[in-house]
Order: C-alpha cells, then sequence, then structure tokens
C-alpha cells in the first residue's frame, strides 16, 4: 500500500467525489440487478480496518484487523451491534499512519484445536517487522492470550513503506508472507533481485516446526533450500515491490497478488515458486529504468497491469469470488484501487488476454478484501465501514 495520504486528504477536503455505487445497509436502493457494495455491519465502525478474517471453526465469527494494532472480534450477522477486542497490541505496534502498523493475520489450520494464530507488524528500536504467534485465551473464545506472545521470525526495515503485511496459510498448510522491498522509492538498496534478503519476497515458512534456533523450519520443497549461495531459504517468489495483498483461490490453490508499483503502472501476478517478478528490473511489463539495462530473460511477467492516467495509483489485491451469493461473479478475480475506489473483475479463464471490467466505485479508500467461512466477499474501506457484495 503505497500513497501518500496527505494527497488522499487533499481530495477529501477538497470534495472531490471519487465515485460511489453503494448503499448503507438500509436496503433502500432498490434491486435493479447491478451489483452495490452494502455496508455488512451497519452498527459497527473501525479504525483502518486492513484485514478480514474467519477463523476457520465453524462458529461464524469474523475478526477485523485495525492498522493501530488492535483486533476485533463479533458475530457475522448484519444486524450485530457488538464486537469484542480480541488482541490488543497498540503498545508494541510502530503505526506512522501510513504503511507500518498492524498489517496482517491468519488462523492456524488447526486453530479449533490449538487456539494459534498469527500476526505481522511493524516494531520500532530497531525498525522491523515481527511476524507472531499468540494463543486464544483458554477461558474465552472471544480474546486472545497476550502472555503467550511468540516471536517466529522478525527482520530489519530500512524505511517506514513497503512492509507488505499480508499473512495466509496456503493449501499446503504452510504459512505464506508478503514481504516489500524496504521502501523509500525505486528499491534503492536493490532489495528486490537480492536473494540474500527476506525484502521484496513472497516468504514460506513451516511454523508446526524449528530449525537452526528458529521457531519454524523451512519446506523441503522450498526452492532455494539447498542453495549454497547465501539464498534466504524462506524465499518463495520474489522481485516484487510492495505485495499489498495476495490471496489463493478456494478452488484450485491459484495464488494470487496485487504489487504496488512506483510510478506509472499497478500489477497482478500469479504467483509461482521460485518466480522471479521482476522488480526494479521491470515496473509490471516495462523496463523500469531503461539505461540501466532491461534483461527480462527468466522474469514473470504480470497477468494483468493499469497505468495512472485515470488517477487509479494504488492496487490493492483481492480474490477470486468462490462465495455462494453472486453467481455472475463466479470464478473472477476481484481487485480494487486505493485511492479511487474502483473495483474490477478480471477474467483470465479464456487462455488469452484477459477480460477487465469495472464492477463498482466506492467513494472511500478501499484497504484490503477478505472472506468468511462461506467464501463470501468484504471489503474494507478507511472509512471505517466493512462492505458486502449484493444487488
Amino acid at each position: 500500500m503505497k500513497f501518500p495520504f496527505s494527497l488522499l486528504f487533499a481530495f477529501l477536503l477538497l470534495g472531490i467525489n471519487l465515485g460511489c455505487t453503494q448503499e448503507n445497509g438500509s436496503g433502500n436502493q432498490q434491486d435493479n440487478g447491478k451489483i452495490v457494495l452494502k455496508e455488512a455491519f451497519p452498527q459497527l465502525s473501525f479504525i483502518r480496518p486492513v484485514d478480514f478474517q474467519h477463523a476457520g471453526d465453524d462458529s461464524d465469527r469474523v475478526f477485523v484487523v485495525e492498522q493501530r494494532g488492535v483486533i476485533s472480534v463479533f458475530e457475522n450477522d448484519s444486524t450485530t451491534e457488538n464486537k469484542d477486542i480480541f488482541l490488543d497490541i497498540e503498545d508494541q505496534v510502530e503505526d506512522g499512519g501510513n504503511e507500518q502498523g498492524l498489517l496482517g493475520l491468519a488462523f492456524h489450520p488447526d486453530f479449533e484445536s490449538n487456539g494459534y494464530f498469527y500476526v505481522n507488524y511493524t516494531a520500532s528500536n530497531p525498525d522491523r517487522t515481527v511476524i507472531s504467534r499468540y494463543q486464544v485465551s483458554s477461558t474465552d473464545e472471544n480474546k486472545a492470550d497476550s502472555a503467550t506472545e511468540l516471536v517466529v521470525l522478525e527482520f530489519d526495515q530500512a524505511y517506514a513503506n513497503h512492509n507488505g503485511g499480508q499473512l495466509s496459510f496456503g493449501p499446503d498448510g504452510y504459512l505464506y508472507i508478503a514481504v516489500g522491498d524496504g521502501g523509500s522509492g525505486g528499491d534503492p538498496q536493490g532489495h528486490g533481485q537480492n536473494l540474500g534478503t527476506l525484502l521484496g519476497t513472497i516468504l514460506r515458512i513451516d511454523v508446526d516446526g524449528s530449525q537452526d534456533g528458529n521457531n519454524y523450519s523451512i519446506p523441503t520443497d522450498n526452492p532455494f533450500v539447498d542453495n549454497t549461495d547465501g539464498f534466504r531459504k524462506e524465499i518463495y517468489a520474489y522481485g516484487l515491490r510492495n505485495p499489498w495483498r495476495f490471496s489463493f483461490d478456494a478452488e484450485n490453490g491459484n495464488l494470487w497478488t496485487g504489487d504496488v508499483g512506483q510510478n506509472r503502472y499497478e500489477e497482478i501476478n500469479m504467483i509461482e515458486k521460485g518466480g522471479n517478478y521482476g522488480w526494479n528490473i521491470m515496473e509490471a511489463s516495462h523496463c523500469f529504468k531503461p539505461e540501466n539495462g532491461c534483461e527480462q530473460e527468466g522474469l514473470k511477467m504480470p497477468v494483468w497491469e493499469y497505468d495512472r492516467t485515470q488517477g487509479d495509483i494504488s492496487i490493492t489485491g483481492g480474490f477470486v469470488y468462490r462465495g455462494p451469493s453472486i453467481e455472475k461473479l463466479q470464478g473472477l478475480y476481484l481487485y480494487a484501487d486505493y485511492v479511487t475506489g474502483r473495483i474490477w473483475t478480471l477474467d483470465v479463464s479464456g487462455g488469452g488476454t484477459p477480460n477487465n471490467e469495472l464492477l463498482v466505485r466506492g467513494d472511500f479508500p478501499i484497504s484490503s478484501f477478505g472472506v468468511d467461512q462461506q467464501d463470501e466477499l468484504f471489503v474494507c474501506g478507511f472509512d471505517g465501514k466493512i462492505y458486502r457484495f449484493g444487488y
């Protein structure tokens, strides 16, 4: 998520209408066959929500991550009026109000039996990313035990931006972690193409094991597991700038990632094991600095990209829709632009040029997407609301 909030606030202060196709959850808009955004939980509001998750435990609860360091839990019911604080680590999170903070949440596949969940947050002194495991309280399923923190992995951050932040368990049971290139602009320290650093990557680790003094082990089929060149064995894919939100297709396990661009292009990648997605040689499918050379052999090109000519300048990666409610969205990848609030569908099923169509527009910054246990899709807005799709 790379966007100057001062510019966004200027948009809002000037009253610029970024477009809107939504309603407030009251049902006033007539069903005309057009898909709209509806407030999913009209009685609830949040401060900069950046993630929406479920625990996979058949409890029909959902969890919203606030960037400041708070996770709320509540019933997945549009009429719910109350939420509980599941975890509050605001005092240990470095939240600069832009791209730092509590950025990701993932529940262990066996959460129902072990109570483990994982968070991704930024901390200071030194500036770093922390991946930690916590456990739910033994006496209250709506409370985490904050004393159970186990730091699984941490690594330094060179700058305050480009922290990635997504966490998710893949179909293989391993934990995947999105990591930005370390920040600033243009990748000045060359992290994107440096396999000796964890920055600019998607990581893949086994949190059910330990190895070499770490609270995790390396999956035996990770692409660089047998290297003797000093490459980080946690790396699953690399050459990413700021992968802001990835997801697995619930039907086939494909790994989709939105990667925020530098000055000209936003991109969507289908992540493959060992893939090099080009940053900072490329920005999307274009040479970033042609004067420095642009050797593209072996690089993975995006499945889709868009430029910034229409004001869309910061991609928010989404999900392939597999929910039960809207048949016309089945199998389509939904993603957004954080700044303009536009949400598109991307269809890659034809095997040729993907079909990209504008679906709806919100009048708020879209920070993230998430699904409930029924695979219904939700949208996190920086207006403090959570939305769903409907008619």
